[in-house]
């Protein structure tokens, strides 16, 4: 048996998700969030992006935010590791639009 994954037929590809915090972050917590990519804006919140295995480390990234003190804007997922850049960047206008603010 192969230990290999075989992305054609894994059921359950890595999904790409925003997170939108209000607050400063530089990236040098890039290691601390996971790897996930930190960009500011210019309305000063902290926009995290990147690939989360599952929901239980979607609740990691979250509960790292809740421990900072920063304030959670909105959690969308954009996207996963299979779909190519432009579906990727039409998903992220549609969900900037409909976001799922908490």
């Amino acid at each position: 048996m192969s230990s290999e994954i075989n992305h054609k037929s894994d059921p359950d590809p890595l999904q790409i998700y925003q997170i939108r915090i209000r607050g400063q972050l530089d990236a040098g917590w890039t290691d601390w969030f996971e790897g996930m990519t930190i960009s500011q804006e210019d309305n000063g919140f902290a926009l995290l992006t990147g690939p989360v295995i599952d929901q239980s480390a979607l609740h990691g990234l979250l509960k790292k935010i809740r421990d900072l003190g920063m304030p959670l804007l909105s959690v969308n997922r954009v996207g996963s590791e299979h779909e190519n850049a432009s579906d990727v960047n039409q998903q992220q206008r549609m969900t900037f639009r409909k976001g799922i603010c908490l």
